[in-house]
């Protein structure tokens, strides 16, 4: 009998793990296998504030949880982050899947936040921490997130983050196509 397949997300937020356990288990039905959470450091700033930071935040994470989990099949980093231009600030996130095999990659979309939030974004405050603030919640980026707060849950912040998980597992379903993918 094969052993399963051991996964290690790089969070110990239950909302990142959720999102790989159900990305996973939409890629590949029916394998088994084991997902653990690990805290382990970004490396970049708390909040993200560029496209390249925050890929940047996803990658050291995995890099991070093969060093203190080097038996694992796969490690996860998800990195949530923001992109401001000065009037309009989006949210989105990165997923890095990393594996002995190579590496990949998925975005999620992106989406604007209300002008409240990015101002207290602007002033140094993580988005998480300000959306709690601004919509008087507590801890929502570990629940719904500001995708579920700003859509009355009819996308919370796992389903949000799925459909990266997802594109980032594509290698790893077609080998074949990818026979040259890099690892990090």
């Amino acid at each position: 009998m094969t052993p399963p397949i051991q996964i290690v997300v790089a969070s110990k937020n239950p909302v990142k793990i959720k999102c790989v356990r159900d990305g996973f288990e939409k890629m590949f039905p029916g394998t088994a296998y084991e997902i653990q959470g690990m805290d382990v450091p970004s490396g970049v700033s708390v909040q993200p504030a560029t496209e390249s930071e925050t890929l940047l935040g996803a990658q050291n994470r995995v890099a991070a949880a093969r060093i203190l989990s080097p038996q694992a099949d796969y490690w996860v980093g998800v990195e949530g982050g923001i992109s401001d231009d000065g009037q309009e600030m989006q949210a989105f996130a990165w997923v890095v899947v990393l594996s002995p095999n190579g590496t990949g990659r998925g975005r999620t979309g992106s989406f604007s936040l209300p002008q409240g939030v990015a101002d207290l974004v602007r002033q140094g405050m993580e988005l998480g921490k300000a959306d709690d603030l601004y919509f008087g919640r507590n801890n929502s980026k570990q629940a719904n997130g500001a995708i579920g707060l700003l859509t009355g849950d009819v996308l919370d912040r796992a389903a949000y983050y799925e459909h990266a998980v997802i594109m980032a597992f594509i290698p790893f379903k077609n080998p074949d196509l990818y026979l040259s993918f890099p690892s990090e």
